[in-house]
């Protein structure tokens, strides 16, 4: 079972926009940052009561944030959502969360254990950790690598000749290919 109570990161403050009290968000997570969410901010609970910009440099001003200069003293801080009030996904999507630490399959081979999600500029990929050694190598997630995630049973099936991990190939040589 996953964890709710997880706290996932919804972007960070940049700097000040206007005088009222907006700010840009950098490393934004859209999704969370949609008008009448509550976000956390500097140990601080907040709704966001305006929202404005685009996907991609979003403006949001905070309850409670009144001004350019309570802004600005926000800048930096992470902006924050419990994955209990994140927005839904759709189907085949999930949060980096949910897959850190699944196993890695080839159908009962095991591969190894999913240590983060990576963002990358082509597509995400599952940072790896080699079964029996400290080796790591990514797997992207995409359709032809990913046969299935199971997040229930933390297990996440794939094709490793596709992604390079041959079964007998050495880990340094597979996970050479596979990265």
């Amino acid at each position: 079972m996953v964890d709710r109570s997880v706290e996932l990161r919804a972007g960070r403050v940049g700097r000040a926009h206007g005088l009222d009290g907006s700010f840009y968000v950098t490393r934004a997570l859209p999704r969370a940052l949609q008008l009448g969410a509550s976000v956390s901010v500097a140990g601080k609970v907040a709704a966001i009561v305006r929202r404005a910009g685009t996907d991609s440099r979003p403006i949001v001003r905070l309850d409670g944030v009144a001004d350019r200069a309570a802004a600005e003293a926000l800048r930096g801080a992470d902006m924050t959502v419990t994955a209990e009030h994140a927005p839904e996904l759709a189907d085949g999507e999930w949060w980096a969360h949910e897959l850190e630490g699944c196993a890695l399959l080839d159908g009962e081979r095991e591969i190894g254990v999913v240590r983060r999600l990576i963002e990358l500029p082509s597509c995400e990929a599952l940072e790896v950790e080699r079964a029996g050694t400290r080796d790591r190598v990514l797997v992207p997630m995409v359709k032809d690598a990913i046969r299935r995630v199971d997040v229930a049973r933390r297990v996440i099936d794939v094709d490793s000749a596709f992604v390079g991990l041959d079964a007998d190939a050495p880990a340094g040589e597979a996970g050479e290919r596979g990265a």
